[in-house]
Order: C-alpha cells, then structure tokens, then sequence
C-alpha cells in the first residue's frame, strides 16, 4: 500500500467559462477547454509553467509541459488523481466525490487506499496513448447513445462508481465539471 503526499485543491469557476484551480501550498492554475477537444484542457499557472491535461481511456491522464515533457496521472474515484508513481494524489476539496473521499479517508475505510493497481503508466507508446483515446471515444459514445457508460474505463483501478471526472463533458461542449482532470 502507498501513502502519497496528499495536495488539496479547489476549483471556482469564472464568467469566462474558465476555472481558477488553488492547490494548497499556493500553486494556481487557470483552466480552459479546447474547443473541438472535450478532453484536452490548457492551463498555464502562477510559476510560469503551462501545458495541456488530457483524458485518455481508463482515467488515465496525460499532462503534457510546454517544453513537451509528459507525465501521467490516473483518476482513482472520489475526487482523487495519483500522479507519477504514487508519490502523490491530489483530491478536488471543491467536490462532492472529494469531500466525500476525505471523510472516508478520515474513517480508515480501506478502500480508499492506493495501490499498484491505481498507479498510472511511467510513460506510454504514441500507439498506447492512441489505443487509449479510441477507448475514451467509444465510452462517450457508448453513453451518449444510452449504454451503460462502462466502456471498460474501470480498468481494474478500483473504481468507486464515481465518474466525476466526466460529470459535466456529456454532450455539452461549454460545460465544465467540478473535477476536470485531477
């Protein structure tokens, strides 16, 4: 079992359609989707870093650097995305699926620990990452047509049930969710 550092954030969103994350510990991150691209969101922060975060199949999550360094984090349920190789997870304060993690967390429930099977790949093929967007396409297109949703997104990673990840992207391209990519 890991015990990642924990990094809390809040997500307000803003007249511009575009969302003001806070991490505790001062990092901040402004937020916007592309159009045309419903799982990819550019965001630059407050240290002079930006990039993209993408939604590939299985929860994973591609963040991509300007200078084109990629990293991977996975959505693991309630409001939690692990990073790298588990050294740290941040949960979505901001959230019901967050809040409700914490409280959980609180109450020693076991699940809510992470495991190898949480973790997201160290680094991935162009073929892999492609494999995984089909995947991502045929879910949403599964749930759009009134499928269960399921799409094989649960990949083993435990899922909790809690697709807040993509609460709030179904059909509506101007949406945001209150949880959009970790």
């Amino acid at each position: 079992m890991i015990r990642p550092q924990e990094i809390g954030y809040a997500d307000e969103l803003l007249a511009d359609g575009t969302v003001h994350r806070r991490y505790e510990g001062g990092l901040q991150e402004w937020r916007s989707r592309t159009p045309g691209r419903p799982h990819l969101v550019r965001w630059h922060d407050n240290r002079g870093a930006s990039g993209t975060d993408e939604l590939l199949g299985n929860r994973v999550i591609k963040r991509t650097l300007s200078d084109g360094t990629a990293t991977y984090a996975r959505d693991i349920g309630y409001g939690r995305t692990v990073w790298s190789r588990g050294e740290r997870v941040t949960v979505n304060r901001s959230s019901f699926g967050g809040r409700m993690g914490v409280l959980l967390a609180g109450l020693g429930v076991a699940t809510l620990a992470i495991t190898a099977a949480h973790l997201p790949p160290l680094s991935m093929t162009a073929e892999e990452e492609e494999a995984l967007r089909r995947q991502q396409e045929q879910s949403q297109a599964s749930s759009a047509s009134g499928g269960d949703g399921g799409g094989g997104d649960s990949g083993g990673d435990g899922d909790s049930g809690d697709d807040s990840w993509e609460a709030g992207w179904d059909g509506d391209e101007d949406a945001w969710s209150d949880d959009d990519f970790g």
